[in-house]
């Protein structure tokens, strides 16, 4: 039987590695695509498990709903800490391993967040072991890079950025449908079914990596970004509850502090670092990494407080009262909105500078901000702010590689864009326990719901966040230096078409061509 990898080239110069190209002929190679496309497709539908159950996990498990919020918190802080460690892992020989075993991570996750027990730190747990499971799409992207045919290869990369938005825009009426009609435990089952047929699927057909040369672990780099984004977040968590003054918030912050310094010490003396942080030198990549962490932060904030606001009881006097799938399906609207003005953006940014179109989506997000201030007592005002919101995120998130893209040589695109990732994923989990913090604090006496002047004073937060976010890019277009900086075209477009997605796994010499090797 012929082999579904028996086609090699050599795409190093003088390197012993070689890239397989499946053989579209065979079964398992005309499958390949579509694997990749199932399993970013269960990506999108494990992170559309978090915010819409917030205020259904709250009443099952009877906790306050700023603890409950730590079931979304604690997925995307998993997720950003893991994104660098699975992209190390997987770049060298055993990538079909980290595949499988992450899925293997995911599914388990999903079981224990479904056991039919009011056990919190089990359902904390079963989320924190699908957080693993949102790393993974870069590693899907560079399988499809590696192993697919140029052509081939750049549509399959483009769909996959795609699926996030259509698996998202899928996922959140699905949740809610199943949460109002049986127990939200069964969308963690449905998840755990989908996983198994994932690492069967893989198992079957993604070829393995072994061109790659095995790629040296920073341990330390990870132990000190773990400890330092976990004590940094349970801090900004727990600080209303413990006081902001009180010896432990105090203590977890000083910890944060001096385990993320140490972190940034030693990445920017490590030979194989987790994150290239000696890129932020250059003021663009510096403004556009900023950038995408406070838009992340915002993101998160205003996501969060809108789902909780809608499935706020009428009787507080001013929730909608509205059912778990309607407040999953206010979120459709961030997601198409999302992906459409990521389009616009790339139209735009052919006609004036980056950094403005990189304004533009941060007026678009504060302007969704400002009307939610103001204007919130109806579905059809919450649907408007969404909408806005997701023209403004979506025209920041795409932009922003075309910026780096434009900043650094053609070599460091794919650990710049990396990193813009990995920032992007820490300002999700920030923005999630920042919004629980702050309506926290506004949730007074036996209620268990935040008056309506949390609302309004987080969403004064993110404006902001926004702000400076603006004032920021200024700066950095004063400064941008006038080098003529190597630009590869299709890198940008395919940095434009995964940016939706909020993921590059790839560096640019990494693609299989036809001919010579480059």
């Amino acid at each position: 039987m012929t082999s579904s990898v028996d086609k090699e080239m050599d795409v190093h110069d003088g390197g012993p590695a070689t890239v397989t190209l499946v053989d579209e002929s065979t079964w398992r190679g005309r499958a390949l695509v579509p694997v990749l496309i199932f399993i970013g497709l269960l990506i999108a539908m494990i992170s559309s498990l978090g915010a819409p159950l917030v205020p259904t996990i709250a009443g099952d498990y009877g906790i306050a709903l700023g603890t409950a919020q730590w079931t979304l918190t604690i997925a995307l802080l998993v997720g950003a800490i893991s994104v660098p460690m699975v992209g190390r892992l997987a770049d060298g020989p055993r990538r079909l391993h980290i595949l499988v075993a992450v899925l293997v991570a995911m599914t388990l996750g999903s079981m224990l967040a479904g056991l039919p027990v009011n056990v919190f730190p089990l359902l904390l747990l079963g989320r924190a072991l699908q957080g693993v499971g949102l790393s993974l799409l870069p590693l899907v992207m560079g399988i499809a890079r590696d192993h697919l045919p140029p052509a081939r290869a750049r549509s399959t990369m483009a769909t996959l950025s795609v699926t996030t938005v259509v698996g998202v825009g899928l996922g959140y009426p699905m949740t809610g449908v199943i949460a109002d009609n049986v127990s939200f435990r069964y969308a963690f089952w449905l998840a755990a079914a989908l996983g198994a047929i994932a690492i069967a699927l893989a198992l079957l057909v993604v070829p393995t990596s072994k061109h790659h040369p095995v790629e040296r672990f920073d341990l330390v780099g990870a132990a000190l970004l773990t400890s330092g984004l976990g004590t940094l977040l349970l801090a900004i968590s727990m600080g209303e509850d413990w006081g902001w003054t009180s010896t432990r918030i105090l203590g977890l912050a000083a910890a944060a502090a001096v385990a993320l310094a140490s972190w940034t010490w030693h990445q920017l003396r490590a030979n194989a670092p987790l994150v290239d942080l000696r890129l932020m030198r250059d003021p663009v990549v510096a403004i556009s990494n900023l950038s995408g962490l406070f838009a992340g932060v915002g993101m998160y904030m205003l996501m969060s407080m809108v789902i909780r606001f809608v499935q706020t009881p009428t009787s507080t006097g001013y929730g909608l009262g509205e059912s778990v799938l309607v407040g999953s399906l206010v979120l459709i609207p961030l997601s198409l909105m999302s992906y459409f003005s990521s389009k616009v953006s790339a139209i735009l940014s052919r006609r004036m500078a980056p950094a403005y179109v990189l304004c533009l989506g941060m007026l678009a997000f504060t302007t969704a901000l400002l009307f939610f201030i103001n204007e919130r007592s109806s579905l059809w005002q919450i649907l408007v702010v969404m909408g806005l919101g997701g023209l403004g995120i979506g025209c920041s998130f795409a932009v922003m590689p075309r910026m780096i893209v434009g900043a650094v040589p053609a070599a460091q695109t794919g650990s710049a864009l990396a990193m813009n990732q990995v920032l992007r994923q820490v300002g999700y989990s920030v923005g999630s326990a920042l919004s629980a913090t702050v309506l926290t604090a506004h949730t007074t006496g036996a209620s268990p719901f935040p008056t309506d002047d949390g609302f309004t004073v987080g969403a004064w937060v993110a404006v902001g966040l926004c702000v400076a976010t603006a004032l920021g890019i200024v700066a950095a277009q004063l400064i941008e230096r006038t080098t003529n900086v190597d630009v590869d075209p299709l890198l940008v477009e395919e940095s434009a078409d995964a940016a939706i997605a909020g993921v590059i796994g790839f560096e640019p010499d990494e693609a299989p061509a036809t001919g010579s090797a480059r």
